[in-house]
């Protein structure tokens, strides 16, 4: 039960941590947030492993543990977050989580290319599942009753692209922990238990690379210095650091450990469904009954992944 009531605690911490992305998104800018948020990961990250292995940085991590890591950095955190980010802006949090149900559809098909696992007939179906549950939700009707998308194209390909980058950057990783642990010696035990942190902080290591790049490639470093006296951005920017890449993963890992894999992610899955009150509340967005379908539609179809 420990394992279920954590994966649920998961999936209302990644609630928040896109509420907080959206606020700090929206005063400091994604950019700025996204530098930010990778430079105190990778800081806290290293403190963590400096107290548990005794080194602020990845041990016995070899080149091709490196590589698998910096290319799922790329695609989960510098590509699949720039959408986001941008996604959180535009089409709000709440439209953005429902579009990264699209990650377990797209980490189906990445492993099938790339590591040649069968997709089985429930995840086709939760494919399909997953897209009618989206469809229902962002489809609305005009004055002549015709029924139309109510998103901005620029926020649906943002959303999508969000998806993609969760999905390809989960395949990538796990490649990333099949070699990490093949080059682990049995007696390093603490570092063994805390390669998914040590992968996690290689990740954003490229993730700061892109957006370090980005950042003063748009001559912007004066808004990265004048985010820290925000006191609201910088607050907001703190809760989805915390609650997102530092807590949310630590806990999401003990959450796996403790229960079964489909148990856990389909809980830690719940976040289209819970943000839809707390964007009410905080945003005064008002929440039809065919959002709050569509959304528990997708998260259906995203947990026959899982089964």
């Amino acid at each position: 039960m420990r394992g279920e009531l954590l994966s649920f605690l998961v999936a209302v911490m990644w609630t928040f941590t896109a509420i907080f992305a959206e606020i700090a998104g929206k005063r400091i800018g994604t950019l700025v947030l996204n530098v930010w948020r990778m430079i105190l990961t990778i800081v806290l990250l290293g403190g963590l492993l400096w107290l548990t292995c005794g080194k602020p940085w990845p041990q016995y991590a070899t080149p091709e543990v490196w590589k698998w890591f910096l290319a799922s950095g790329f695609m989960g955190f510098a590509f699949g977050d720039y959408c986001l980010f941008n996604a959180y802006i535009i089409i709000g949090s709440r439209y953005a989580q429902l579009f990264m149900t699209l990650g377990s559809p797209f980490a189906a098909i990445t492993a099938w290319l790339l590591m040649g696992e069968a997709m089985s007939v429930l995840g086709l179906l939760g494919m399909m599942v997953t897209l009618t549950g989206i469809g229902i939700s962002i489809l609305g009707k005009d004055d002549t009753g015709s029924r139309h998308v109510t998103l901005p194209l620029r926020g649906i390909l943002l959303g999508i692209g969000a998806g993609l980058g969760q999905g390809v950057g989960i395949v990538l990783s796990k490649q990333g922990m099949l070699h990490y642990g093949s080059v682990v010696p049995p007696e390093a035990g603490d570092v063994a238990s805390m390669m998914p942190f040590a992968g996690t902080q290689i990740r954003a290591m490229m993730g700061l690379l892109v957006f370090g790049i980005s950042l003063l490639l748009a001559r912007r470093f004066g808004d990265f210095l004048r985010a820290a006296t925000d006191l609201r951005g910088a607050a907001a920017a703190m809760g989805a650091i915390l609650l997102g890449p530092f807590f949310g993963v630590s806990f999401s890992i003990m959450a796996v450990s403790m229960t079964t894999a489909g148990v856990a992610q389909t809980l830690m899955s719940l976040t289209p469904v819970l943000i839809l009150w707390p964007s009410r509340l905080i945003f005064g967005k008002k929440v039809s009954m065919q959002e709050v379908v569509g959304a528990l539609i997708a998260v259906a179809g995203a947990s026959l992944f899982f089964i």
